[in-house]
């Protein structure tokens, strides 16, 4: 039972982030005092209601600790009336700063803070890292800045930035204004800060001999976890083979280190002796080692950052030496659930990252197949070559069998949590495991430490260039991988009960040999692998407009086809809404082909993304405003492989897809070609009306008054302008939506498309009285997240992303 009691307890914690809001404390407080009641009642029902009862009482701790604490959390919050003004701060530099070609980002403790700031911020300065000084973890700053609350895109099935900040603590973001001045300088402040200190020395040290080296910032993460440096696509191909865990300091590697160091003070301890008296009669040397490799693993893991799969190997180390001082003859499962109690208690918030679940269950799985009869004895008793080569030949067998069933194991929390599973995995493991592991993270070590050492510099970049070369070496059969057509599987976001009935036919399948319907087992992973969403029935259609920030990005789905209109805006270094957005979200609704792609115009907050987009999927058609082909060939550096057909959008276009009728209001010729021939790109943004059997829709792009007004005069012959779900034209810009518009529309909603406290205050309030003065619900991304509206069976249902999963740390 203790195994049991200890999972409620983490279920709890786990459960309590499904909160949409924190209950009071009070509640909190009746409930757990109403759970220790139940419990001691039970105690007296019997046996197994006692136990069921002290399960309820773990369950109610969990999320009871979870919800005081997230309460503490919240209060250190931005006011309102704080948020978006310029304040006066000083500040203290509390991490790694991460830079870009555009600035530093760094997290920061304010000193003092003034009433209704928090103390924990995330900062960004904003100028080229060359021509200013780089923040230092423990140096103090005094500066201005502007403060928002945490805010994130918020789509469906999306990353949630909102709760990777709620995790790290960090209750602000905000950039710095003119030119911050260093006041001070506390790298030994406290634990934490002269941790970051050193790292930021290690990592200073290390980059300097991978400088202009390929994989350098792959080295770097190797060997001390930061991994900001390293570039976008070579993440994908690393997810595409199934190798992202080793790209990190995961559990394989802290055990590796502490394992070294158990085997040195095990080999050394009997030769040591203090006061004449030698250590092992002191104490025995399988506890020095014990100690010995914890102490080690904490340290490195303090280097690598504490992230979840450090803190989790650690704690699941120190538990096993725990139990060994101890003498309890603790089994690996015991170990686990509490490294994991341990996890959950010390930071609720860890399972709101993935890798928690991928670490736990990774770890699980191996335990499960050690435990289980899966291991094949290695020929014994052979001798000569003929024996060993025979031996080594079983135990590679072994090893690549292995590697398969943790592939086939871990598929449903990475076809729940990636949408994607990698097929190359274990080839691509059965590579990358010995050399990484063996090779590239020893030398990425020895040349950390060396690079730091005075006077071993030199010693240490020939490591870390003998390291980088490996990797380099190793990039070549990943890459060659990755581009093979069947290198991944793309799967839809699946329901949850799939996901437990594929988790179920893996736990099944993984039992011991001689179980009856082991492998028929995995038949229940099927319905996860190959569920898509249900379709829009002939004559319906589903529009998603994607919270995507100041920008434009919509999803048409009908029966069998899929409309893209706009792509979202560029991020700078960082990417672009087609890669981070557009493209996971068609992903997780199970779309691997885009019929047609539209683009209003060539603004860069509508067509961002474009390039992205179509090198992530096969698109059919093209249709724009401007020369879209020419602007992704220019995008991609060279000229496009693909034969896309390429059709200008003119008004007067006109199509039928399942039952749908697409028509193209504007850009008129005329006007077309006075828009190609100034800077006003917006007046040729392409207008689609979407008529379905019952409901129909309106995208407006980026139109202002002007070309409102052309709509009003030729609205007869192109049919009428009446929607029912209408987009806000130019992202609810003061200068358009004009009341005779609005009223010819007449829609029953209206979407804006904007960034949450943009600089152009979109959408303007005059814009969204006018639309609610007609009687129309207004709905924008900027508050309520993406906006999904679908015509389904006659009847007409929007529902706004943050209503329907609503949680704890969101802004209100």
């Amino acid at each position: 039972m203790f195994r049991i009691h200890l999972l409620a307890f983490v279920a709890g914690i786990a459960a309590a982030h499904l909160f949409a809001s924190v209950p009071p404390w009070p509640v909190t407080l009746g409930a757990l005092a109403a759970c220790a009641v139940l419990a001691a009642w039970a105690r007296t029902a019997g046996r197994n209601a006692g136990r069921a009862g002290a399960a309820l009482l773990c369950l109610a701790l969990g999320a009871g600790w979870t919800a005081i604490r997230a309460d503490l959390r919240l209060a250190d919050a931005l006011a309102p009336q704080r948020e978006n003004r310029p304040l006066a701060l000083r500040f203290q530099v509390a991490s790694l700063p991460s830079a870009d070609a555009l600035g530093q980002r760094f997290e920061a403790l304010v000193l003092e803070p003034p009433r209704g700031v928090p103390s924990r911020v995330l900062l960004s300065w904003y100028a080229p890292p060359g021509r200013v000084p780089e923040m230092l973890p423990g140096q103090l700053w005094q500066a201005q800045a502007v403060l928002k609350r945490p805010h994130g895109n918020a789509n469906p099935d999306g990353f949630d930035y909102e709760a990777l900040l709620f995790e790290r603590g960090l209750r602000a973001t905000g950039t710095l204004r003119g030119t911050p001045r260093l006041v001070g300088d506390r790298p030994w402040a406290d634990a934490d800060i002269a941790v970051q200190r050193i790292r930021h020395g290690l990592r200073r040290a290390l980059r300097e001999p991978l400088a202009r080296a390929r994989y350098g910032a792959v080295v770097v993460a190797l060997a001390m976890g930061d991994q900001a440096g390293v570039p976008a696509e070579d993440w994908a191909v690393f997810s595409r083979v199934g190798i992202t865990h080793l790209v990190s300091i995961s559990g394989l590697h802290v055990t590796m280190l502490a394992a070294l160091a158990a085997a040195a003070v095990l080999a050394e301890w009997k030769r040591w002796s203090w006061r004449g008296l030698a250590l092992s009669e002191r104490t025995p040397a399988q506890i020095a080692a014990a100690a010995a490799a914890v102490a080690v693993a904490g340290a490195y893991c303090l280097i690598a950052g504490w992230g979840v799969p450090a803190r989790r190997t650690f704690f699941m180390l120190a538990v096993v030496a725990g139990a060994a001082i101890a003498r309890l003859p603790w089994s690996g499962s015991r170990v686990l659930v509490a490294a994991a109690a341990l996890v959950c208690a010390l930071d609720p918030w860890a399972p709101v990252a993935p890798g928690f679940w991928l670490s736990f269950g990774a770890v699980a799985m191996l335990l499960t197949l050690a435990e289980g009869r899966w291991r094949r004895p290695a020929t014994a008793g052979a001798t000569g070559w003929r024996g060993r080569a025979r031996g080594l030949v079983a135990n590679l067998r072994e090893a690549a069998r292995l590697q398969l069933a943790i592939t086939i194991g871990m598929t449903p929390l990475t076809a729940l949590l990636f949408q994607q599973v990698s097929l190359v995995s274990p080839l691509a493991n059965a590579l990358a495991i010995p050399l990484v592991s063996l090779l590239v993270t020893p030398l990425a070590l020895a040349a950390m430490l060396l690079c730091a050492t005075p006077g071993l510099a030199p010693v240490g970049g020939w490591l870390a260039r003998a390291a980088h070369a490996v990797f380099e070496w190793m990039m070549g059969p990943m890459q060659a991988l990755s581009e093979l057509p069947v290198a991944a599987w793309s799967t839809a976001a699946t329901p949850w009960p799939l996901t437990a009935l594929a988790l179920a036919g893996v736990a099944w399948a993984l039992q011991p040999r001689g179980l009856p319907g082991r492998f028929a087992a995995l038949a229940l992973l099927l319905p996860a692998l190959v569920w898509r969403p249900p379709r829009p029935a002939p004559g319906d259609w589903r529009l998603t407009a994607l919270d995507v920030g100041q920008g434009a990005a919509i999803v048409v789905e009908t029966a069998h086809a899929t409309l893209v209109y706009d792509t979202g805006p560029r991020y700078g270094a960082g990417g672009d809404a087609g890669a981070r957005i557009v493209w996971p979200y068609l992903r997780a609704r199970g779309i691997g082909r885009v019929q047609t792609l539209m683009v209003s115009h060539g603004d860069m907050d509508h067509a961002g993304g474009a390039a992205s987009l179509v090198a992530a999927l096969p698109v059919d058609a093209l249709t724009a405003s401007y020369d879209l082909p020419a602007s992704l060939e220019a995008a991609a550096g060279q000229e496009a492989a693909r034969p896309w057909r390429f059709v200008p959008c003119m008004a007067g276009q006109e199509w039928m897809r399942d039952g749908v009728r697409f028509t193209v209001l504007a850009p008129s010729p005329g006007r077309r070609a006075a828009a190609a021939n100034s800077a006003d790109r917006n007046a040729a943004s392409c207008v689609l009306k979407i008529q379905g059997r019952r409901h129909a829709a309106l995208l407006t792009g980026d139109i202002s008054l002007a070309e409102e007004r052309q709509l009003l005069r030729r609205s007869r012959q192109s049919g009428g302008l009446r929607a029912d779900v209408a987009m806000m034209p130019h992202h609810g810009s003061r200068h358009a939506s004009g009341a005779d518009f609005v009223a010819a529309v007449h829609a029953a909603h209206a979407i804006a498309q904007a960034g949450y406290l943009n600089r152009y205050h979109h959408p303007h309030p005059d814009a969204i009285g006018r639309w609610q003065a007609a009687g129309t619900r207004v709905h924008r991304t900027d508050r309520d997240g993406a906006v999904v509206a679908e015509s389904a069976g006659g009847a007409l249902n929007v529902v706004r992303e943050r209503e329907r999963r609503r949680r704890m740390w969101q802004a209100r």
